[in-house]
């Protein structure tokens, strides 16, 4: 069966599949038609940002950025991270351990059929990546993220 079909049957009736985003349907500050988000974004960029994809672990050079600045939103430029907050995770994708404040919005994802706890800007609604319960103190999360979600802009 494939992982759709399965995620709707498991999920029921009428429940929505991932990235069908509740958020979505609430709005954003910032908003742009798929024409304008396609424009300004590779098409990397827009499979990650707009569509939820993943970009390959090791691909990122902001995985190895360790200077101090701030990481923004590629799609709004909101400030979303610290360089102060971030950590070397050893998984191939910039890590951090709490973001800005009001910067993120969380919402529960299915795609893996374990839920995970998917990460997006509060302000334009691109995806970042996932939040797990295995970093450093002093919360002990990871924000594990997309580097072509953000711009590192240094201080």
């Amino acid at each position: 069966m494939k992982r759709r079909l399965f995620m709707a049957a498991a999920l029921g009736a009428g429940a929505s599949l991932p990235f069908t985003r509740l958020a979505h349907a609430k709005g954003f500050e910032v908003t742009r038609t798929d024409a304008e988000w396609r424009a300004k974004l590779t098409p990397m960029q827009f499979k990650v940002m707009r569509k939820a994809g993943t970009e390959r672990a090791g691909s990122s050079p902001l995985d190895k950025v360790y200077s101090a600045g701030t990481y923004h939103c590629r799609g709004c430029e909101l400030p979303v991270y610290s360089s102060k907050h971030k950590f070397d995770s050893g998984t191939g994708w910039p890590s951090f351990y709490k973001s800005l404040a009001n910067a993120i919005e969380t919402e529960n994802d299915y795609k893996m059929l374990i839920p995970r706890t998917e990460v997006h800007c509060r302000r334009c609604g691109s995806h970042f990546g996932h939040i797990f319960n295995d970093g450093p103190k002093p919360t002990g999360k990871r924000h594990c993220l997309n580097g072509v979600s953000l711009v590192f802009k240094s201080a």
